[in-house]
């Protein structure tokens, strides 16, 4: 399964390999066509659960507005304290 914002997502392919190409690991399956094609591994379901998003549960413990906040606190601070 692919992204849910790709194009294929939610389609089925005959899986071939995972394997590191371009310095990521990728999925290769074959297509419609027979040819084999691959997507980032990232992009399908044979990721593991990216740990962030399984440990916020899908929300963040942080408000943007405090995060803003607090990266203003630490541009103003001496070089020699950060």
């Amino acid at each position: 399964m692919t992204h849910p914002f790709h194009p294929w997502s939610g389609r089925e392919f005959p899986f071939v390999v995972v394997q590191q190409t371009w310095r990521q690991d990728r999925v290769f399956f074959f297509g419609d066509d027979g040819t084999m094609k691959s997507l980032p591994t990232s992009w399908t379901d044979a990721a593991e659960p990216d740990v962030f998003v399984t440990m916020s549960g899908g929300r963040c413990p942080f408000r943007v507005v405090d995060l803003l906040a607090l990266a203003e606190l630490i541009d103003g601070m001496p070089p020699d304290a950060v």
